[in-house]
């Protein structure tokens, strides 16, 4: 009879074991693709920021996407001069390729991201950054940053100039002569 017990008891912490590592499996399954859909949800966040920001220049969404410190940081009057920068570079040519990625500050929670792009337009190009973070509820903006580029001749960042080395042929050499029309020092 206390054999049969013995059995009963040890079959019964098995069965606990099992369902305990059952839940801790289902546990972290969850929390991984809680992680991932943040992450996805992260990015095309970013995306719907880039194209509402840069492309269709809404000021509203902005404004109601800044984080608390991003509002002190942009106040009304500074938010429409960073659209009208936007707005003055035009419509931009081509596709728009965001670049970046989300991290998690521990793990599964806290996440924020950095991304980056490069935006051609017909005669020069800008770089736009933005850091999201999703801290209770939704995603917002942490940073954002437009920074117009020099000029350029076609899609792309322009190349420096070479540095110049001599005079072109077709100029004339600078020359200690004086300029027509003026008298040679001394002949007054």
């Amino acid at each position: 009879m206390k054999l049969n017990t013995r059995l009963r008891s040890s079959g019964q912490v098995v069965v606990v074991l099992i369902i305990v590592l059952v839940l801790l499996g289902i546990g972290y399954w969850w929390l991984n693709s809680t992680k991932q859909e943040m992450a996805k949800g992260g990015k095309e966040f970013a995306n719907e920021a880039l194209q509402k920001i840069v492309v269709q220049h809404d000021i509203n969404y902005f404004g109601s996407h800044l984080s608390p410190q991003a509002r002190m940081n942009f106040p009304v009057s500074a938010q429409q001069e960073f659209m009208n920068d936007i707005v003055q570079m035009g419509s931009p040519v081509g596709a728009i390729d965001l670049q970046g990625q989300m991290e998690f500050t521990s793990q599964f929670f806290e996440p924020h991201g950095a991304f980056h792009a490069r935006i051609n337009y017909p005669a020069r190009y800008a770089d736009f950054d933005l850091s999201i973070s999703h801290p209770v509820g939704r995603w917002q903006i942490d940073t954002i940053a437009f920074v117009k580029q020099s000029e350029q001749l076609g899609p792309g960042p322009a190349a420096p100039p070479p540095p110049a080395a001599s005079l072109p042929p077709s100029a004339a050499p600078p020359s200690s002569a004086p300029p027509a029309g003026s008298a040679p020092p001394g002949a007054n």
